[in-house]
């Protein structure tokens, strides 16, 4: 008689503001050469609630053991979507927020010295607001996005980016977080120690704070796209990890 084999976990993976699912292209092709089913889920970036319920929502449909990942404002929404998904194993932050309860993205933003590109960001009203919902955007200055979210890739790579990038709700980063889901589940955390528009010491405060296995990447804020190797290197052990039941986080590691 023969066992079958248990079904690898799946991996979610959450983009953050100002870009789109497709920023994880690189990421997906090395998850599935390794072997790993993936889910890139469009953020609707409206507000933490209601977009943490609509990454919950995904996730409970996956009948297999699921490894979160969230990039940017995309970690606020895996600390929160994962507190009532029963078959999520791991979560994985790559320089993201990782809120706690109470805690929104200014105050992560503002406790600690402004990143460089603090001042590259500004708000518009939507063309047509939708009652009760939000009525502002905050966008990053076409001209400032290159150096400042994505120095270290090609120019021609973050031209696209800064005309494609997708605005954020300004009361996503104002909405406060319920209890977090770290402080359950095992924690990795990728520092991009080059990031100007999230302060690496915040990142380090977090991935600290949740006492999470630490990986330090020598990129932008942007290294999903510029480091997708280290990335996936992070989630292959949380997977792994994960999967087996015996993670314990907090450990840290550098790749560099």
């Amino acid at each position: 008689m023969h066992r079958s084999t248990p079904a690898p976990p799946t991996i979610v993976l959450v983009h953050g503001a100002f870009t789109d699912a497709s920023s994880w292209a690189g990421v997906i092709s090395r998850l599935h050469t390794a072997g790993l089913p993936v889910r890139a889920v469009a953020n609707p970036l409206r507000g933490l609630a209601q977009d943490a319920a609509y990454i919950g929502s995904v996730v409970r449909e996956i009948d297999v053991p699921v490894v979160l990942v969230g990039h940017d404002y995309g970690g606020a929404v895996i600390t929160h979507a994962a507190t009532d998904a029963d078959n999520v194993v791991a979560l994985c932050y790559v320089a993201a927020f990782g809120l706690d309860t109470g805690e929104c993205v200014l105050d992560i933003v503002n406790r600690f010295a402004p990143a460089p590109g603090a001042d590259a960001t500004f708000t518009a009203a939507l063309p047509a607001p939708i009652p009760g919902g939000p009525d502002r955007e905050l966008y990053i200055r076409k001209e400032q996005f290159p150096q400042v979210y994505a120095a270290d890739l090609p120019t021609s790579v973050k031209e696209v980016l800064s005309v494609a990038q997708r605005p954020i709700a300004w009361t996503a980063l104002t909405s406060r977080s319920g209890p977090p889901a770290w402080a359950s589940k095992p924690s990795w955390y990728a520092i991009a120690t080059a990031d100007r528009i999230l302060n690496p010491t915040a990142q380090r405060f977090m991935a600290q704070r949740m006492a999470a296995t630490e990986y330090a990447l020598d990129g932008s804020h942007a290294v999903v796209l510029s480091q997708p190797d280290a990335v996936v290197a992070m989630i292959r052990e949380a997977a792994e990890q994960g999967d087996d039941g015996s993670a314990t986080g907090g450990l840290p590691m550098s790749l560099f």
